[in-house]
């Protein structure tokens, strides 16, 4: 690491301490001081009235979220735009009253506040909050050196903190620019790309699983290409990431398998459009639909309300029931019995009318009642009819045409029977009486001799 230049900082921080010390020696310092409390004072003071009822009218605004941020955060801060106002007042007549010189901590002040209330406010449409405030402070720290005149020193000083790797020369100013000039190409990138992929959603033209794949191959070009740019523009030669990118192969191939497996395994489904978002899925024990598709996972959620992230190798290495690949037309069987006194003609007709009835079976692919057996308490049937909404749920259909089926059989006299048995007992048992008389002395059973 390179060494720094101790003395001449030395020097510029003593030279910076004597005039701050002249400075404060002064009576006006203490009395912009002075003002600076009772301004800030006074905004306090309103602020604990005004700040509510603002508050209150700003959350009746509907229908603008970033906007509602903003003035939230506005309103959040009144007291300092209060401050400010009062603070701008009092250098205006101090400064008609006086020297210029006499007016520097409090236009230093009004500058610095200023800047701070407009980065805070205007960060705010950031909903990470502490990545907000992290961007609100290196902004401001930025602007702080400008107002200061502190901007060349400071570089100079994060220059000096630098070491050598080969050829390249890695200082803390080479770091912070690299990363300031990176976050503000992918943050670009990212905004361009979810505006391509909303107008890619809108085209009605194309599947739900090619929107989702054209999406994804823009955003992820347009970070490949703001991260090359980025690179490119803080000096650094794209050639030497070559040992960066073999490290990054040995990593791929020792500890990053599944992730690159199942992002492979995302594009692969992608481009066979087998699964799509709004498909009636059943992988193993999970029964649901599709709610979106990710590079890693596959969201799924259930009529319970879970909401299953199933990796994309799963849907490729397992069985995978899609109930509306081809189409949503799903078909569903329900088995039932009559007694043996039923008509079997009038129980098909009854069972077609009762499923015709329930709102979500098809009525242009109508129902089909079959007689599939005579069994050993009833005459079996099956009734099959057809929906084309699986992902509304299985059992609820089922058990609205279950209740039709009663209902109706109810109205026309067909029992539906319950199991019954008949036991038949081969061996003989004697049942004795409880008024028979008792037995004879030497007759232990009861019986004559």
């Amino acid at each position: 690491m390179e060494t720094i230049d101790l003395p001449r900082l030395t020097q510029s921080l003593m030279a910076l301490f004597d005039d701050a010390a002249s400075y404060f020696a002064q009576p006006w310092t203490y009395y912009q001081i002075a003002i600076l409390a009772g301004c800030y004072l006074a905004a306090w003071l309103i602020s604990l009235r005004l700040e509510p009822w603002l508050d209150a009218r700003a959350r009746a605004i509907k229908g603008k979220p970033g906007l509602l941020r903003v003035i939230i955060a506005f309103m959040r801060r009144i007291n300092w735009v209060i401050f400010l106002a009062f603070l701008a007042l009092a250098w205006q007549v101090v400064l008609e009253l006086t020297w210029p010189s006499r007016t520097y901590l409090l236009a230093l002040a009004l500058a610095l506040g200023s800047a701070w209330l407009a980065i805070a406010v205007s960060s705010r449409i950031i909903h990470n909050k502490t990545l907000a405030r992290l961007i609100a402070l290196a902004i401001f720290t930025y602007v702080a050196l400008g107002i200061l005149d502190l901007r060349p020193e400071a570089a100079a000083f994060l220059d000096q903190l630098a070491f050598q790797v080969g050829d390249l020369r890695i200082s803390a100013l080479f770091v912070l620019r690299t990363a300031l000039v990176t976050a503000g190409f992918l943050w670009v990138a990212n905004l361009l790309g979810n505006f391509l992929d909303a107008r890619i959603t809108l085209i009605e033209d194309l599947s739900p699983s090619f929107k989702v794949l054209a999406g994804k191959v823009v955003k992820i070009g347009l970070i490949a290409v703001a991260l090359m740019m980025a690179l490119s523009s803080t000096g650094i030669d794209l050639t030497a990431l070559t040992v960066f990118s073999g490290a990054v192969g040995v990593g791929l191939g020792f500890g990053l398998q599944k992730v690159v497996s199942n992002f492979i395994s995302g594009v692969i489904i992608l481009v066979d459009r087998s699964i799509k978002p709004g498909d009636t899925i059943e992988l193993g024990e999970t029964f649901g639909w599709i709610r979106e598709l990710r590079a890693r996972f596959v969201s799924v959620i259930t009529r319970d309300g879970r909401e299953y992230l199933i990796p994309n190798e799963d849907f490729i290495t397992q069985q995978v029931v899609n109930w509306s690949f081809s189409d949503r037309l799903v078909r569903l069987d329900v088995d039932f019995g009559v007694s043996y006194d039923s008509d079997p003609h009038e129980v098909t007709r009854l069972a077609i009318t009762a499923a015709g009835s329930v709102g979500r079976v098809l009525t242009d692919r109508p129902p089909v009642c079959w007689m599939t057996g005579f069994g050993a308490s009833s005459l079996d049937f099956k009734l099959r009819f057809w929906i084309t909404d699986p992902q509304a749920g299985l059992t609820n259909v089922r058990g609205q045409v279950l209740l039709a089926l009663w209902d109706i059989f109810k109205e026309n006299g067909i029992k539906i029977p319950f199991p019954h048995r008949e036991i038949v007992m081969r061996t003989p048992v004697e049942v004795v009486r409880r008024d028979a008389p008792e037995a004879e002395d030497g007759d232990a059973d009861g019986r004559e001799p």
